[in-house]
């Protein structure tokens, strides 16, 4: 399932007339791992597509392909996503048996939110739609029979999804459904709908530390099936998006539902949303944070230990990311990114940016 190419998505970085203003959400959206860009393009080059051409769309410099750390902003990807299905006329980017017009899934869109009065019968509605076409991604609605209910005391739903016809080494489309299907769900019922758990038929990747901030719960891997379980109770939700709201959706994909938003309901995810709503202003310090989350700097500590992590080593990612977003706008300078991310200089900044990412700052610049 993919999102309609409209307009350009918002950017994660803005700079106000002062200061700059923070991202909506609460804090700014995660950049996205190189990994993941090479996964997009990898049906558009089975294409013959021009890959040089599509990262240019994208304000992508093609050398970042060769950085293993290298990341890109969303709005980066969100160009890049809408460049190759323009280029293939295809939602599934070269990855399914058969291409999937630009413009279906808008049309599916139109099809559940006129028609659908909660949200099991969307899902249900949704499914039915992309099966009238034969190249179209696949899943369905699952809900445990009452006695089953009953017994083992769970109330537990599940969009189960098959795509063992793709042609997809990455897994980047499982991802892909799984996380816009999950958007979209919350979107009509206008409530961030919260998983119990995720299931991949595919093994962990090496990316797999980032699924948490995708989806806030547990994910299993190399499971029988891939597929979303969350509450039963979820589907007897009213669908509450009108026409008018559609349009607005649309316009903004598909930036609103890839965004790598911070979903995960860890101390690390807390911490991150918590510095993140700081910007512009300096980062509090970790006495400063753990007392906002009720509990001492050790058990703060300790907790992001746990989670195989640390107070610098979240701030830095923040960091990296903000300036991802920032320097890919080519409308701030590494000097004014420098003195927002408390650098006491810029020189500082620059040793920091190129240990993130392997590259200097001015190399993420346009015409960098």
């Amino acid at each position: 399932m993919a999102a309609p190419p409209e307009d350009d998505a918002p950017p994660a970085y803005e700079a106000a007339p002062d200061r700059g203003a923070a991202p909506a959400h609460g804090a700014p959206t995660r950049s996205v791992a190189i990994h993941h860009v090479r996964a997009s393009l990898r049906g558009a080059e089975r294409h013959g597509a021009d890959i040089t051409a599509l990262l240019e769309q994208a304000a992508i410099p093609p050398r970042l392909l060769e950085v293993p750390l290298a990341r890109v902003s969303p709005r980066q990807f969100a160009r890049l996503t809408k460049a190759v299905w323009q280029a293939l006329d295809d939602e599934l980017q070269g990855l399914g048996p058969q291409p999937l017009k630009v413009g279906t899934f808008a049309m599916m869109c139109h099809a559940v939110v006129h028609c659908s009065p909660d949200l099991r019968s969307a899902l249900e509605r949704g499914s039915a739609f992309y099966r009238l076409f034969p190249g179209g991604p696949r899943f369905h609605l699952e809900e445990k029979p009452a006695e089953e209910k009953a017994a083992e005391g769970t109330h537990e739903a599940r969009v189960v999804f098959d795509l063992t016809a793709f042609d997809d080494p990455d897994h980047y489309l499982a991802e892909s459904a799984t996380v816009v299907t999950h958007r979209f769900a919350g979107w009509l019922i206008r409530s961030r709908i919260n998983l119990i758990r995720v299931e991949f038929s595919h093994p962990a990747p090496r990316h797999a530390l980032e699924y948490d901030l995708l989806y806030g719960a547990p994910c299993s891997f190399r499971a029988p099936r891939t597929a979303l379980v969350f509450d039963r109770a979820v589907l007897d939700r009213p669908v509450l998006q009108d026409e008018a709201e559609l349009r607005a959706f649309l316009r903004r994909a598909p930036g609103d539902v890839l965004a790598r938003l911070d979903y995960g309901s860890t101390a690390a995810a807390q911490v991150r949303r918590l510095l993140g709503q700081s910007l512009p202003d300096r980062m509090p310090d970790p006495q400063a944070v753990a007392a906002r989350l009720a509990m001492s700097a050790q058990t703060l500590r300790r907790r992001l230990a746990a989670e195989d992590t640390s107070f610098q080593r979240i701030r830095d990612q923040l960091r990296r990311d903000v300036a991802i977003a920032a320097l890919a706008t080519g409308t701030v300078s590494i000097e004014d990114i420098s003195q927002r991310l408390g650098f006491s200089e810029p020189s500082a900044f620059h040793r920091a940016f190129k240990r993130w990412t392997g590259s200097a700052p001015r190399s993420y610049q346009p015409g960098g």
